[in-house]
């Protein structure tokens, strides 16, 4: 019995009707319906507390996104549980298309466009050719890399920054504490698509913002604890950084009354750069639940030391 699980009874029973058609072989239940003795495996999002303790024969779980960080702080996740993620599920177009959105924007000073219609100004402004804007990335995972490759294609020079050192073809990679500080300092664009892991928590302090290139755009698509809100704001205050694309925030959601909100040079989303895709997160989970039942090794298991 496999146990399917999200805070909405209306996205469960369609992700029931899609693994049930998927392997029809076995069971893909409710919580409602499960006989917590009979699961096997829990595919969830949103898990209320309490409920892995409640499954004493589980033998692995499978996270309906690609961020796990929640997941990782939750106090009844036993240490030996193994834990998979979703690696794309559709969600690398995705957070190419926003990326992408913002990087062109800045290239062709919407944001300062915006900002002249808000006070009645006309005042045409030299173009931008894709080549006049480097793009850092944050971030080379499976989505990061393929968000670099495709501002690569575009004829944007695209570095990137990892834990480890990365090959990617077209794109300069970069890693460690140097190589951060290289990226910020040489980068007209940054954009973070970071996991939230201890290591990446407060990544973005004032001190490394701070290096960022004069008139630079930020673009925060991974997590919301990446980033010292405060400080961001003060150097969009003093002109240094000249716009922000937001999509994470420290606390979701965003706090109504919250600077950020009203501020003229940063635009917000609703945590949706990249959101999982039904059939593609099925057709991956389904994948791993064969190659287990082979015997095989699945892919997108979580290294709890690392973070995802």
């Amino acid at each position: 019995m496999i146990l399917v699980h999200t805070p909405s009874p209306k996205e469960v029973s369609a992700y029931l009707e899609l693994f049930q058609a998927a392997m029809p072989e076995q069971a893909f239940v409710s919580l409602e319906q499960a006989t917590p003795d009979e699961v096997r495996y829990l595919i969830a999002w949103g898990l209320p507390d309490g409920i892995i303790a409640r499954l004493p024969r589980l033998q692995a779980m499978f996270a309906l996104g690609a961020g796990v960080d929640k997941l990782l702080s939750r106090q009844d996740l036993p240490v030996n549980l193994p834990l998979y993620r979703l690696l794309d599920s559709g969600m690398a177009n995705q957070m190419t298309e926003y990326i992408r959105y913002g990087v062109l924007g800045y290239q062709r000073n919407m944001d300062v466009y915006r900002r002249q219609q808000a006070t009645g100004q006309w005042r045409m402004l030299a173009p931008q050719l894709p080549e006049d804007v480097r793009v850092g990335i944050l971030g080379l995972g499976e989505i990061g890399s393929a968000v670099a490759k495709a501002l690569a294609r575009d004829g944007y020079p695209v570095s990137g920054w990892s834990r480890g050192p990365k090959h990617i073809h077209h794109v300069h990679s970069l890693h460690g504490e140097a190589g951060l500080e290289k990226l910020l300092e040489t980068s007209d664009v940054i954009a973070s698509v970071l996991p939230s892991t201890p290591q990446t928590q407060g990544l973005l302090n004032g001190a490394r913002l701070s290096l960022m290139q004069p008139g630079s755009m930020l673009i925060n698509a991974g997590r919301g604890d990446l980033l010292d809100q405060d400080a961001l704001l003060a150097l969009l205050n003093n002109g240094h950084i000249r716009c922000a694309q937001l999509d994470v925030f420290a606390e979701e959601p965003l706090p109504h009354g919250h600077p950020l909100w009203h501020h003229p040079s940063v635009t917000i989303t609703p945590h949706v750069a990249a959101i999982t895709l039904r059939q593609q997160a099925v057709e991956q989970i389904v994948g791993n639940l064969r190659k287990l039942a082979a015997g095989l090794q699945a892919e997108g298991r979580v290294e709890r030391a690392q973070g995802y």
